[in-house]
């Protein structure tokens, strides 16, 4: 598990975007590993929200930021206006393969389906093979899944490895993606309110959101500040506020080895600050190949 934390030990309602064999889907069983899961499969990350929402025992597991494809900038969003705290995270590398029904091969293939991100990561394998026609799909297990259940001769799906086996799938290749240093960090994310809450034990990580005075050089202090109290700033991402032409939020996550002197930062910094935030604390993420 690479998140360690006090949970008791009843089935855990995990919501993911994506069906199963979907890498929300292998995240989850990675982090929660042991653990007896019951996936809930959202089209959305709003729906990963709403079942949190609807049902406070739900734990969201949500994609926030690629190594190639960068930041999933909604999904911050999504983050500070729901009632749910960080309590974890995991690091997963993602490695593409290509499959198909069983009874085709190379020679059969005219089209390939998947989600537009993994299309991108697969570019130069792609380029290789341009008699292939591109179609994006909705998510890289969904488009092994319908080939499957449709049983949809011609066409190619890139997905995991998982997926392509939990759908009967033969796999043409593996390892297609461009960049083999190529993972994604997801969040586990749960109601402030719930009853069964994770309690992280070994918090060392923290994400947060405010604002700042629209005045120059009103960050700088806020930086100066968090290196005077050798806080490690991993992530800094600006996104506009709507209606409010040239004003920022700012999210941010910190490392720190001192929990007393992380909140003394947090001190230092808040008359800084407007509408400071604290979306979670947790332990750092390990990278799981």
């Amino acid at each position: 598990m690479s998140g360690t934390f006090l949970l008791s030990k009843t089935m855990k309602k995990i919501a993911i975007q994506g069906v199963h064999g979907s890498y929300h889907d292998i995240a989850a069983h990675q982090y929660f590993k042991g653990e007896e899961l019951e996936l809930i499969c959202c089209s959305t990350f709003e729906e990963i929200f709403e079942s949190i929402i609807n049902d406070q025992e739900v734990i969201g597991m949500l994609a926030i930021e690629n190594t190639i494809a960068g930041s999933l900038l909604h999904n911050n969003e999504l983050l500070r206006l729901s009632n749910t705290n960080i309590v974890g995270e995991h690091k997963l590398r993602i490695s593409h393969c290509i499959a198909c029904l069983p009874n085709q091969s190379w020679d059969d293939i005219k089209e390939v389906n998947s989600h537009p991100i993994a299309l991108m990561q697969c570019r130069s394998f792609l380029q290789a093979h341009p008699s292939m026609r591109v179609v994006e799909s909705e998510d890289t297990a969904l488009s092994a899944e319908e080939i499957n259940k449709n049983q949809i001769e011609g066409h190619a799906a890139i997905c995991s490895k998982y997926a392509a086996q939990i759908n009967k799938l033969k796999i043409l290749e593996e390892g297609i993606e461009t960049n083999k240093h190529n993972f994604t960090r997801f969040l586990i994310a749960q109601s402030r309110i719930a009853e069964n809450k994770i309690i992280p034990q070994n918090r060392n990580k923290a994400s947060m959101v405010f604002t700042l005075p629209h005045k120059l050089g009103s960050l700088a202090p806020v930086l100066s500040i968090l290196s005077f109290y050798t806080m490690n700033l991993t992530k800094i991402q600006s996104l506009p506020i709507i209606g409010r032409e040239w004003e920022y939020q700012f999210y941010i996550d910190i490392t720190f080895s001192d929990y007393e002197q992380y909140k003394q930062a947090l001190n230092a910094i808040a008359p800084l600050t407007n509408d400071l935030k604290i979306l979670g604390e947790y332990e750092e993420g390990q990278y799981n190949v």
